[in-house]
This record gives C-alpha cells, sequence and structure tokens, in this order.
C-alpha cells in the first residue's frame, strides 16, 4: 500500500477528499484550490497556522521565548557574577567551557534558565509536528500540487549523497532538514518563533539582501543562494532582483520542496535544488553573486573549505562571495562564565554541533586560499544575532 509519508515527489493528489475536508473554501493562492492549505487565510505573506489553537499555542511560546532571551538570562547573568564573586574570582576570566559548566551547574536559577529555554523549543517544535504530521496527507498533497508549476521551477535528488553533517537534528527539530518529508513547514514557523515575532512577513530577510554587496560593475544576471532552507531570503533576492535568475540550493529535499511551493503560491519565480553547498552541480563562472546566510555555523570545517572552494568556482571574474552568520561566540558572546556556560549547553542541548568549528575557522584565509581577494563588506546593519560578515571577490 502506498504510503504518502514516504514521499518526496509524486504525481498523484488527493481529489475529492481534500475538497471535501476544507469544505469548498474559496483559494486565494496559485496553488489549486483542491490542494491549497488555507483555511484560516493568510496574513500578508504569511499563511495563519490552520487552528487557532495551534496559533495561540506557537504565539505563547514565541513569548515565553522572548522572556527565557531577556528577562530570565539577565537574572541569571547576574546569578553567575555572584557565584564567581562568592568564589573569589574574575566573572570575566578566560576558561573552558567544561571549567564554566563546573563552575556554574547545579545553581537552580541558571538550570532554570537552561532548562526553560530548551524546554520552550521543544515544546515549539512538538506544537508543529503535531500539526503538520497529524494532517500529513493534506500537506504532501498541497506540495505535489506545484512540484512542476511556476514562476520558477523545482529540482529535486532524493538519491543524492549526504555527509553525516548533513544529518544532524539541528535546533533540535525531529528529522532535521533532510529527513522529515514536512521539515520544510515545520523549519518556517519554527523560526518564525526564533525570530520572535519579528519576521512574519520575511522582514529580516528584506533586510538582509538589501546588504548583500554586488559585483563593482553592477552586472547581476544570475544569484545562488547557498543552504536556503525554505527559501525566504532566495523569495527576497528574487523580488529584489527581478531580472535576475535567482537560485536556492539546500541538502534538504523537504526544504527546497517547500520554498518552491511558497514561491509559487507568491507569485515569485525563484528556482530551488536540491543539492549540497559545496557540490551544486552548476557550470563554473555562472553566477554574478554567491550568498549564504547562517550557514557556515551549522557545517563541519571541512563542509565549509569546500563551500568558500564551490564559491569561487560557481563565479564569474568580478564576481562576489558573500556570507553571514553568527557573532563569533568566541570573541563577542563568550565574556562571562554564565557565556560560557550557556554556549556549552547550547552546543550540546540544541545541537548545535559545528559552533565550536565554526568559531575557530579561519574564514579569511580560506578565502585567500580558494583564490577570492577578501575584502571588508560595506558593513550592512547588523539584523538579530547575525552580524558577522564575510566577503570576497573573484579577480578578474
Amino acid at each position: 500500500m502506498l504510503n504518502r509519508r514516504t514521499l518526496f515527489q509524486a504525481s498523484t493528489t488527493l481529489g475529492g477528499a481534500i475538497a471535501a475536508f476544507f469544505g469548498g473554501r474559496k483559494a486565494q493562492a496559485k496553488i489549486p484550490a483542491i490542494a491549497d492549505v488555507e483555511p484560516r487565510g493568510t496574513d500578508r505573506r504569511l499563511e495563519r497556522l490552520p487552528t487557532l489553537d495551534v496559533e495561540s499555542r506557537e504565539d505563547f511560546l514565541t513569548h515565553f521565548r522572548i522572556w527565557v532571551n531577556r528577562d530570565v538570562r539577565k537574572v541569571a547573568e547576574k546569578r553567575g557574577e555572584a557565584i564567581m564573586a562568592a568564589r573569589g574570582l574574575d566573572n570575566r576570566t578566560p576558561m573552558s567551557h567544561d571549567d564554566a559548566v563546573k563552575l556554574l551547574d547545579g545553581d537552580h536559577i541558571i538550570g532554570f534558565s537552561g532548562r526553560a529555554w530548551i524546554s520552550g523549543q521543544q515544546l515549539m517544535w512538538k506544537n508543529l509536528q503535531d500539526e503538520f504530521h497529524g494532517n500529513a496527507d493534506a500537506y504532501l498533497a498541497e506540495m505535489e500540487a506545484t512540484d512542476n508549476a511556476g514562476p520558477g521551477k523545482l529540482e529535486l535528488n532524493p538519491d543524492m549523497y549526504m555527509p553525516k553533517y548533513t544529518k544532524h537534528e539541528i535546533h533540535m527539530q525531529p528529522g532535521g532538514y533532510v529527513g522529515d518529508p514536512l521539515g520544510g513547514y515545520v523549519y518556517h514557523y519554527g523560526t518564525n518563533n526564533f525570530w520572535e515575532a519579528r519576521n512574519y512577513q520575511d522582514e529580516m530577510h528584506e533586510q538582509l539582501v538589501k546588504g548583500v554587496p554586488v559585483p563593482k560593475d553592477g552586472k547581476i544576471k544570475r544569484i545562488l543562494h547557498m543552504g536556503c532552507s525554505s527559501g525566504q531570503l532566495t523569495l527576497r533576492l528574487k523580488e529584489l532582483y527581478p531580472d535576475a535568475e535567482v537560485w536556492g540550493v539546500d541538502v534538504g529535499g523537504p526544504m527546497v520542496r517547500y520554498a518552491h511551493m511558497r514561491g509559487v503560491d507568491l507569485g515569485i519565480g525563484a528556482n530551488f535544488r536540491q543539492a549540497l553547498a559545496e557540490d551544486t552541480g552548476f557550470p563554473d563562472g555562472y553566477f554574478d553573486i554567491v550568498t549564504s546566510f547562517l550557514l557556515f555555523h551549522e557545517v563541519s570545517s571541512e563542509g565549509a573549505e569546500d563551500i568558500i572552494k564551490e564559491g569561487h568556482r560557481l563565479l564569474r571574474p568580478g564576481g562576489v562571495f558573500y556570507s553571514r552568520d553568527q557573532r563569533d561566540w568566541t570573541k563577542l558572546r563568550e565574556r562571562t562564565a554564565f557565556s560560557r556556560y550557556q554556549a556549552s549547553w547550547i552546543w550540546r542541548w540544541n545541537h548545535e554541533v559545528w559552533q565550536r568549528d565554526h568559531n575557530s575557522n579561519e574564514y579569511p584565509k580560506l578565502l585567500s586560499e580558494a583564490g577570492f581577494e577578501v575584502s571588508n563588506p560595506r558593513g550592512a546593519k547588523a539584523v538579530g544575532t547575525a552580524s558577522s560578515e564575510l566577503m570576497g571577490t573573484k579577480p578578474a
């Protein structure tokens, strides 16, 4: 018997069953009405979650995150300072993550700050998974309806080789980016929680694309977004450069499939391909701009080096390679014992497996070794926690 939950791509639809389930609702999107899962309409770019219960829980968990990230963290930080002072230690003395854990672990206030953050994340994923997996047939049919539709096109490669590092359940997302056929839905609404209610209309991504440097000659025919996940930045790039051929690539088939579906629904003609950032399959010198956002802290050091080499191969002479990622936690965030403690449990419990590799990678050196002329970016304003910028130009 056909099990639709195992499919990444198919050509059938649920037909009358979907129509009956949604009661003849009038569709306002470009997805065929028979497949469009939009029972509560949209708030501009964002489709509302299908039930008030799911949306209310998500709203609560988003504001719970805000409270934990701001108020609870401040109290825990002060507690860490007090513990260090009571022991006659300088709170900002450099120390290892393990030493910070030994000094602060076991304190009930600091322990609560970590437990509250982790539990909020786990509950957020469960709330979303219960909805999307509980109605999996409808959501799979929604994606199937646009697999071969435009604007833009989708290229899936479910049999591709996936390095081990791509299979981690980053951010505790069950199934990660590659193992859950509905991962694109879960990720998109989950990151709305991450952004603390500031990105429902992709407004953070709209700001980010404005900071992407362009080649000195001003020619922009083709743009590649590496590690595109649910495609929000890719779609914003296409909107900013409507005449350019814009591609988003991601190892996660569920991610690019969802991204393409959303592009069709919004009428934005970006293209999406399931591929490794270090092995995209595009011709040499094909792109004018190759960019990424929050990619490098999620890949191994070997992967980062290969991605930079691939970026150099893909760019035409004079083309620009530009990346934005998290702050270097070693230099900017791990300034106190509590900050080191917090970084340790995020690395451990939030499955940020490659964060420490990211902090130790010498990116300007990697760019130079790949053949780039390394330069300072234009200094785009920091957005959220993402402020670390990297730019290289391929010599003419």
